[in-house]
Formats: structure tokens, C-alpha cells, sequence
């Protein structure tokens, strides 16, 4: 594995997933990421005890282990002076800091980017948040479920108006993992700066800015047309004079999704697939206008196709279909998936249970078609006294540390 970040330290000062999440994208990369946690409390997140609908097992987190693993912790309690004078020293000997903390919270203990910059100059000082660091919301709460998905246009674009109320968000974490990736790719463009002119910058990434982002396309097309997406009610179907592109329902409940955007080259394949090679004859249905014409009779006759056989009949069937298709899956078949797993997308750690291996997802980005290679989430300040001695700091003053709570 090309450990593209080798050499680079990112102090991580931040909880729950957002932010930790884009640390554990740079430990994918290759970077040594040192997590801070209070010494008591930890990530709040290792005190959930549901997530998705579902109980959390404490000893096999998922939601903890997704975004912290291959980490190391160090517990400081950073209200108080000597747990801030510990994050100076870490910081002394790092490239990157990484935080979601709140700009009052930064400030009261001491770890805004003045702070920082006055102990290390040339960090890259990176910041996620809800609503961004700027304008009159900067100091405001925010979570994937409020900023991304709420206010960000999510829930009401994917929601058809007919449910009578907006779709809750089911996918836990959804816009935080998109986030962090936009961060940590923020912070490599950021060291790369840094490698080419020796300065250090600032990096913003934001739940808000993350929507407006994914949703590119359509919030570029609402604030050009006026006019709102909204999601239909869904049916087994074709979409408007484009029979080839829309979701069909199978036999046994489950669908298919086509997506031939210019139809014209791949009328006849499809229809000789589906078992239906007669119909690439029909003129109704025979050339691209034709079948944008008559797109609902098509359609008709898709929908009675693609209903007389499971799903697992049509993954045969269509495997080398020259159009654009795919089963719409679960995430649990997802596991499963030979391609997906072809490309290495799932990575195990093993957990300090000892019991069977956990399967986490990796990072999107691969180099050199190198699998990833990751260890387990650190237990909340395992390794404080790891890390400060390689600092240099005596077992006296690791004691006097402890002695004040400033330490874990």
C-alpha cells in the first residue's frame, strides 16, 4: 500500500464522525492521526447506545470503529492549563490539526487557530462544521440530520409530495462521510501548499457546503429555472419519453434500474436480453425517436417483462447488457458484491474482544490498486502515556499531569 501521507502527523481534536471520519481518511493515507479525547467522557460518540434503529454493542461500535480506526488516543482534558500546554507540545510536532469544536469553545480552551499558530506557525489548521466558520450562524449546532439533509435540500428534494411530510434520514452519518472526505481532500491540497511555498493555511469543510455541493447540479438548475426537483412517488416504470432510464419492478418485489441516456444504440440488445427481441422490430420502438414517442406503450412493456422473472433471473440475463443497468441492492448484499469486492472496498480490523474481525468500509480513493490495511479504533486514551513519553515528557511530570486532571 502507497502510504501517500507517510511522515505527516494530524492532531485530531474532534468527536462523533464528521471530523473524525476525515482523520481516518488521512491514517488510510499513510498519516499518523493522534486523537484527542476528554479524559473522563471521550468521544461522545462511545456513548451512544443506539445508531440506525439499532442497540450498540459498546465492545463492537460500528459507528465508532468507521471513523476512528487506525488512530492512536491520547486523553487531555483541555479546560484546564496543563492539558493545554500538552496540546501545544503535540502541536509543535504536527502538520495538521483537525477539529469540529465550536469558535467559543476553541477560544474559551484555548485551541483557535491563533493559539495554535503562535506554538507552530506552519499547521494547517482545518476546521469542519455545520454551517460553516462564517456569517451570523458560525457559533450554531449542527448534525447530518439538520444541516445536510434538512437544511441542505435533501429531505425535501428525495421526498414526493404526496407522503404529505419530508422523509427522515435513514442513512446514519450519510452527509458527514461525504464531508469528510471533502476535508481531508481540503487538507492534502492544503500540505501540498504548504510543501511548495512553506506556508501554512486554514481549511474549511461544512455539512451546509457539502449539500450544496452533492446537490450541484439540480440547486445550480433550481436557482437558474426557478423551479424546484421533486422527487415522484415510486412505480414500476420508464420516466417521460425515456423508456430505457427508470426503476422496474421484478417478480419477487425487488427492481432493476436503467439508465441509457441516448437510447439509439442500445434499443435492440436490450430488447433481445429481456426476451423480447421482437420489439426492437416494432417502428413504434425501433429507433431513438421512436421510442421517446411512444415512451409509454415501451414502458408498458417493460414493466410486464421485468415482472415475470426475480431479480436473480435479470442479473443473468442483463450481465452484458451494452446499456447502463444495475440491481438495486441492499447494503447488506452489498457485502457481497464482486465487484465491489474486486476492488477492495471492504478492509477488517480486529477487535480488542478478540472476536471475529470487523468489516469496515475503506476510503473511496485507492493508490496504486493497493488494498488498505487498518487497525482497530483506539479505547478512549489508550495511549497518553505512549504518546506524551515519545514526546519527551518525564514519568514525574506524567504524574503531576495526572494528579491535576489534566491527563487521562
Amino acid at each position: 500500500m502507497t502510504q501517500v501521507l507517510k511522515g505527516v502527523r494530524v492532531i485530531e481534536v474532534a468527536q462523533y464522525t464528521f471530523v473524525p471520519a476525515a482523520g481516518a481518511l488521512l491514517a488510510d493515507w499513510g498519516a499518523e492521526v493522534i486523537k484527542i479525547e476528554h479524559p473522563i467522557r471521550g468521544d461522545g460518540q462511545r456513548g451512544f447506545i443506539r445508531m440506525g434503529g439499532q442497540h450498540v454493542d459498546p465492545q463492537r461500535q460500528t459507528g465508532l470503529q468507521q471513523p476512528n480506526h487506525s488512530k492512536r488516543s491520547v486523553g487531555l482534558d483541555l479546560s484546564t492549563p496543563g492539558g493545554q500546554e500538552v496540546l501545544y507540545e503535540l502541536a509543535r510536532t504536527a502538520d495538521v490539526l483537525l477539529t469540529n469544536a465550536l469558535p467559543a469553545v476553541r477560544q474559551k480552551n484555548r485551541f483557535d487557530v491563533e493559539h495554535i499558530r503562535a506554538v507552530n506557525p506552519g499547521i494547517v489548521y482545518a476546521r469542519g462544521s455545520g454551517l460553516g466558520d462564517k456569517g451570523p450562524e458560525r457559533e450554531g449546532r449542527g448534525f447530518d440530520s439538520t444541516v445536510f439533509w434538512s437544511r441542505g435540500g435533501m429531505g425535501a428534494t428525495l421526498t414526493p409530495p404526496e407522503l404529505g411530510a419530508p422523509l427522515w434520514q435513514t442513512m446514519p452519518a450519510f452527509g458527514d462521510m461525504i464531508s469528510a472526505m471533502n476535508l481531508a481532500g481540503g487538507v492534502a491540497a492544503a500540505l501540498f501548499h504548504r510543501g511548495q511555498t512553506g506556508e501554512g493555511v486554514e481549511v474549511d469543510a461544512s455539512l451546509l457546503a457539502t449539500a450544496w455541493w452533492a446537490a450541484g447540479a439540480g440547486v445550480t438548475q433550481a436557482l437558474e429555472k426557478n423551479v424546484l426537483l421533486q422527487a415522484e412517488m415510486p412505480r414500476s416504470g420508464g420516466v417521460m419519453n425515456a423508456p430505457l432510464m427508470g426503476i422496474y419492478t421484478t417478480s419477487d418485489g425487488r427492481a432493476v434500474t436503467l439508465c441509457m441516456v441516448t437510447p439509439g444504440p442500445f434499443i435492440r440488445d436490450t430488447f433481445v436480453r429481456l426476451g423480447v427481441p421482437e420489439a426492437a422490430d416494432d417502428p413504434r420502438f425501433s429507433t431513438a425517436e421512436a421510442i421517446m414517442a411512444n415512451w409509454q406503450a415501451s414502458s408498458d412493456l417493460l414493466v410486464k417483462t421485468f415482472a415475470q422473472y426475480p431479480l436473480a433471473h435479470w442479473r443473468e440475463r442483463l450481465r452484458d447488457l451494452q446499456g447502463a443497468w444495475a440491481p438495486m441492492q441492499n447494503l447488506i448484499e452489498l457485502g457481497a458484491d464482486e465487484q465491489a469486492l474486486a476492488n477492495d472496498m471492504i478492509m477488517e480490523v480486529d477487535l480488542e474482544d478478540g472476536g471475529t474481525p470487523m468489516k469496515l468500509v475503506r476510503g473511496p480513493v485507492q493508490f496504486d490498486h493497493a488494498p488498505m490495511r487498518a487497525t482497530r479504533a483506539p479505547e478512549a486514551s489508550e495511549h497518553t502515556e505512549e504518546v506524551l513519553l515519545e514526546l519527551g515528557l518525564s514519568w514525574e511530570k506524567l504524574d503531576e499531569l495526572k494528579k491535576a486532571g489534566a491527563i487521562a
